[in-house]
C-alpha cells in the first residue's frame, strides 16, 4: 500500500504526531510505501502583509494542488486545520483519513487572538478547514472527548470516527538519579526544594492564572518550592500578577528547549502541574509520567481519560485544591511513589507502534471495502 501523510506547516506538536505515525507505520507495515508531504514553511509570526498572503496561498492553493498530484491509496491529513485539503482530494475520488486532535477553537473563540494577526479571517478559514472532515472516509479522534466533539459540532456519525490515542516517544524515560541531581544543581535547585513544572502555551484554557494563584498559596505556607515554565512565556497580565505577589524568585522561564533539554527538565521536576480547562488529549501528561514525574491535572475534559488513576485529578477552577494536591504529594512520599509507579505502567500502553497498527487497519478497511 502507498500512504501519503499530509502535514501542516511546521508546528512542534504536530510534527511529533506525524513523525510518530510514520515511524510506527514503517515498523508495523514495513512493506508499505510512505509519502511524507510537507508544505513550505512560512513565518507565522511575521507582521508582513505579503508573507501573510503567501502563507494563505501556500496552505489553501499551492500545497493542496501538490497533494492532489500525488498517487496514493490513502491520504492521511494529520490535523483538522488542514481538513480543507479533503475537498480537493474527494473531488478526485481519493481515499481520505483526517486526524482530529481537538476542536478547542470552537469553544474558545478568542483562542486565535494572541497567535495571529488577523483572527477574524483565521477563524473563518479554520471553520472552513475543519468542515472538510465531513468529506473524509474516516476520522481518527485522539480521545473519546474529541470524538464526541466531532459528532456534536460537525454532525459526523460516530461510526465514521475511531478513537486512537496519541503515544509517547521512547526517548521519554527515567534518568539515573545522578544525572537528575546534576541538572538540578546547574539550575540552583537543591534536593530539599520541590520543583514544579508546567509545559505548554499561555492561552486562557491552559489555566496559568489559577496555577499562579496556587503558587502564591504555597508561598504563604512557606513551602520550599520552585516552578519551571516551559513553552510559551507568561502573558503580560500573568507577569503583572507574578510581580504584584512577589513570586519572581519562585519561578523560572525555560523558553522552548530542544528535546534533549526537555527530557532533562521532565526528569528533574518533582511534579507536573497541568490543570487545563480543556484539552483534546494532553501529551505532556504522558511525557511526564514516562519520565517518572507524577502529574496533577484536571478532573474535566480529556485528562481523566489519559491518566486514569495514575495522576492526581483536581478541579481546575479551584486554586486552593491545586495547592492542596501539591502539598499532598510533598507530604506523602508513599502516595508520591505510588503515582510514579502507576504513571510508568500507564504509559506502556501508549506506543506509536500500537497507534500505527490501529490506523493501518483503518486504511485497509477503506481500501478493501
Amino acid at each position: 500500500m502507498r500512504v501519503a501523510i499530509v502535514r501542516l506547516m511546521h508546528e512542534f506538536s504536530m510534527d511529533v504526531y506525524a513523525n510518530g505515525i510514520i515511524s510506527g507505520l514503517r515498523t508495523v507495515r514495513p512493506d508499505w510505501e510512505i509519502l511524507d508531504l510537507k508544505p513550505q514553511s512560512i513565518d507565522r509570526k511575521s507582521r508582513s502583509l505579503s508573507l501573510r498572503i503567501k502563507k494563505y496561498y501556500e496552505r489553501f492553493w499551492r500545497f493542496p494542488q501538490q497533494v492532489t498530484q500525488q498517487t496514493a491509496d490513502i491520504f492521511h491529513i494529520i490535523d483538522p486545520s488542514e481538513g480543507h485539503i479533503s475537498y480537493w482530494l474527494k473531488n478526485q475520488n481519493k481515499n481520505v483519513v483526517v486526524t482530529c486532535h481537538d476542536l478547542i477553537n470552537f469553544y474558545y473563540k478568542d483562542n486565535l487572538k494572541t497567535s495571529v494577526e488577523l483572527p477574524f479571517i483565521s477563524r473563518a478559514m479554520w471553520l472552513y478547514a475543519i468542515k472538510g472532515m465531513k468529506k473524509a472516509d474516516s476520522v481518527v479522534a485522539v480521545s473519546s472527548l474529541t470524538a464526541k466533539d466531532t459528532t456534536k459540532i460537525l454532525d459526523i456519525q460516530p461510526a465514521l470516527i475511531s478513537v486512537i490515542p496519541n503515544a509517547v516517544d521512547q526517548n521519554f524515560q527515567q534518568f539515573p538519579q545522578e544525572k537528575i541531581e546534576y541538572f538540578r544543581q546547574k539550575q540552583g535547585i537543591d534536593s530539599e526544594t520541590l520543583c514544579l513544572l508546567n509545559v505548554g502555551s499561555n492561552h486562557p484554557r491552559k489555566n496559568i492564572t489559577n496555577i499562579l494563584k496556587a503558587i502564591n498559596i504555597l508561598k504563604e505556607k512557606r513551602l520550599s518550592f520552585h516552578l519551571w515554565k516551559v513553552g510559551k512565556d507568561f502573558s503580560d497580565e500573568q507577569k503583572a500578577y507574578i510581580q504584584a505577589q512577589g513570586l519572581e524568585d519562585y519561578i523560572s522561564y525555560f523558553g522552548k528547549p530542544d528535546k534533549e533539554a526537555l527530557l532533562d527538565i521532565y526528569n528533574a521536576a518533582d511534579i507536573l502541574i497541568a490543570p487545563s480547562l480543556h484539552e483534546g488529549f494532553g501529551m505532556t501528561l504522558l511525557e511526564a509520567m514516562a519520565c517518572g514525574t507524577p502529574v496533577i491535572t484536571s478532573n474535566v475534559s480529556a485528562m481523566p481519560e489519559v491518566v486514569e488513576d495514575a495522576g492526581l485529578l483536581v478541579d481546575p477552577t479551584n486554586s486552593q485544591e491545586i495547592a492542596n494536591a501539591v502539598l499532598t504529594l510533598h507530604k506523602d512520599s508513599t502516595y508520591y511513589q505510588k503515582l510514579v509507579d502507576k504513571g510508568l505502567a500507564r504509559v506502556k500502553s501508549f506506543t506509536w507502534e500500537k497507534t500505527a497498527e490501529e490506523i493501518a487497519q483503518i486504511y485497509e478497511k477503506i481500501v478493501n471495502r
